[in-house]
């Protein structure tokens, strides 16, 4: 079964979380509001919504890049050559070439996208922020309305998929007040929303944290980690089972023993239904397919892309990954991503999330000007990627989102809360709203995907009430160390 295509509505959201979490997409997961607004918490009396701001993944997007899928094809190729293909096997390579095509050409046509091709948000990325801010706009209404001359400021990585998610997002605001449009400020800024590839070729200031970061995640320790991931035997146990219906039992004891493999290599071209635009593509050949788990992760890799593309892909992936299969790849997907920029291993600090200081001191500057009374800006909305959302979420030490574990220990889903799809998601977002009463006292309240959040325990004390979701902003300022 296809998974169902993105709407807004509460009742949606039940259906639509119990499908995916079913599915097992990682952080390809598609996105879904976590709460209905009608059962978010009032504001205390004589509280009003004054200022808003959002970190936000770029939405659902196909492939990054010509790699996976391309090594499979000619995996799959190989196969059917020796004829040691099963019947369901036999579909797999024209539903790879299918995820080509639709990769290939992604964007074409669509207003907004500037450059076709691996990489772009589908229609359902650009659905899921279309629907966001209209989300937005609906939940503080009083404060679109009172906009005045104040500014909304549009921050992005500069990477083309986030440039188009702010692009999408601002448009969504305009088409319901027109009167929006000139009160726009669009810009980049890679110091806060692409810190994790500084590089003193493209930036005018790198961080030690970025290139710490960076030592971090080329470092013999990381692929260490890695490489013990995908030797776990439940991994190995779940390919087999993946590949035990798609090739012959010669041909997978051929790819076990290391007498089978393929890259990505060679070169394939797609043309555009009205023939006016064609993409040559041309493999790197740096892609290796040498093992069953190799097969196996990169077929979920596309199982997961595909999750994304209901849109542009007609081919549907679900029958090659049974869910409890889908489970064991998400939770090595997890591991991975939880050890690279995750809370990651407690011994090495903050090593993963430090980076992210600069963007949480921005955040904090923001909401210190309207604490101050500076109304300049009526929101700041930023769109960036998973490397930047899930730092963020550990450096604010969010329950559930920033527990380390100890470098004896492998992460898993048993001794660990921390799950991708959950943290970032297609179009994952941390909004800040803040609320001011007559006196001028400021109470912020996080949302996290659009559910009400608790900034990390230590804060409790900052809290309005016991159990609310609105914090007085000084004592939460103090509580993070801002000065």
């Amino acid at each position: 079964m296809k998974p169902l295509r993105l709407a807004a509505g509460a009742a949606l959201f039940l259906l639509l979380s119990h499908a995916y979490g079913e599915q097992f997409y990682s952080t390809k997961t598609p996105y879904a509001p976590q709460q209905a607004s009608a059962s978010y918490e009032a504001a205390p009396a004589g509280f009003k919504a004054v200022y808003t701001q959002m970190l936000a993944r770029h939405g659902s997007r196909g492939l990054s890049s010509f790699k996976t899928d391309l090594a499979l094809f000619n995996l799959w190729q190989l196969a059917a050559k020796e004829d040691a293909l099963t019947p369901l096997g036999r579909a797999l390579g024209p539903d790879i070439e299918q995820m080509m095509q639709a990769n290939a050409l992604l964007g074409y046509g669509v207003d907004g996208i500037s450059k076709a091709g691996y990489g772009n948000e589908t229609m359902q990325g650009i659905t899921e922020h279309t629907e966001l801010a209209q989300r937005l706009r609906a939940r503080l209404p009083e404060l679109f309305r009172a906009t005045a001359a104040r500014r909304i400021v549009v921050v992005t990585s500069g990477k083309d998929r986030a440039v188009d998610s702010g692009y999408f997002f601002a448009r969504a605001l305009v088409r319901q007040q027109p009167d929006l449009k000139p009160l726009i400020d669009a810009g980049i800024d890679r110091s806060t929303l692409y810190f994790h590839k500084l590089s003193a070729r493209q930036d005018t200031l790198v961080t030690e944290s970025s290139l710490a970061y960076q030592r971090w995640v080329k470092s013999d320790e990381l692929k260490a980690r890695e490489a013990a991931i995908h030797a776990q035997p439940q991994l190995k146990t779940a390919a087999h089972a993946t590949l035990a219906h798609l090739f012959t039992p010669t041909f997978i004891a051929a790819l076990d023993a290391g007498q089978r493999s393929a890259s990505n290599a060679g070169e394939r071209s797609y043309t555009s239904a009205d023939g006016k635009f064609t993409n040559t593509l041309t493999g790197d050949g740096d892609t290796h397919i040498a093992s069953v788990t190799d097969a196996a992760l990169a077929l979920y890799d596309l199982y997961s892309a595909a999750a994304d593309m209901q849109a542009e892909l007609k081919a549907d992936f679900t029958p090659y990954i049974l869910p409890g299969q889908a489970r064991v790849y998400a939770e090595a997907e997890d591991a991975v991503a939880f050890y690279e920029k995750g809370p990651g291993i407690a011994e090495n600090g903050d090593v993963t999330w430090r980076m992210a200081t600069a963007l949480v001191d921005d955040f904090f500057q923001e909401a210190d000007a309207i604490a101050a009374g500076n109304r300049a800006h009526a929101a700041k909305l930023r769109f960036s990627h998973a490397e930047i959302v899930i730092p963020f979420a550990s450096a604010l030490a969010l329950p559930g989102m920033a527990e380390q574990l100890p470098r004896a220990a492998t992460y898993s889903y048993q001794n660990s809360p921390w799950r991708g799809s959950q943290v970032a998601p297609m179009a994952a977002n941390i909004q800040w709203d803040l609320y001011q009463n007559a006196a001028g006292r400021t109470l912020v309240r996080m949302l996290y995907n659009e559910r009400e959040a608790d900034f990390k325990p230590a804060c409790n004390a900052a809290r309005v009430a016991p159990a609310s979701h609105f914090y007085d902003y000084h004592l939460l300022k103090r509580c993070y160390n801002q000065h």
